[in-house]
């Protein structure tokens, strides 16, 4: 599939002059990237966008940004059909415990997933949102390409340059 339009992230100020780095995601690891594979985390609205970014505690401080996206290769994790096919489940995507499962074998079952995504030549996962008070509804687009141009297309928008100075 393709998705064409507005994305957000809630950065983590230390980030928020690199807002196209997606660095953290590859030192840490997330749900759908393993430890040094950089992804993009973000959302198709600015409430889930803050739901995610504060998942555990009191809400932290976050930077607000927004992208204009258009990204070709994009798997729909919502097709049950098309999820099996890449051996996976909504049990599996859904499941909390995959940090202990990346500390345990190295790597996250949704992690696994991901790596068969790329090398099948998807650039993106449109996935429901976790976070706590999300719905399905809620959606998150996780990018593992994207640069200035097509197919992966991801323009910050920054009309007033704050986040170049």
């Amino acid at each position: 599939m393709r998705y064409r339009g507005a994305l957000f992230r809630a950065l983590n100020p230390i980030y928020a002059r690199e807002p196209y780095s997606g660095r953290g995601a590859e030192l840490y690891g997330g749900r759908f990237n393993p430890r040094g594979v950089p992804a993009l985390y973000s959302s198709l609205t600015v409430i889930t966008a803050l739901r995610e970014a504060n998942q555990a505690g009191s809400f932290q401080p976050i930077t607000l940004v927004s992208y204009d996206a258009e990204i070709n290769g994009v798997f729909d994790s919502r097709d049950e059909a098309a999820l099996r096919a890449a051996g996976c489940d909504t049990e599996t995507l859904a499941d909390s415990g995959w940090r202990d499962q990346m500390e345990e074998h190295g790597e996250a079952r949704t992690q696994s997933l991901a790596r068969v995504l790329m090398a099948k030549g998807y650039r993106a996962m449109l996935v429901r949102s976790f976070a706590p008070g999300s719905t399905a509804n809620d959606l998150n687009l996780v990018l593992w390409e994207w640069g200035a141009s097509a197919p992966a297309r991801l323009t910050l928008v920054d009309d007033e340059k704050r986040l170049s100075g």
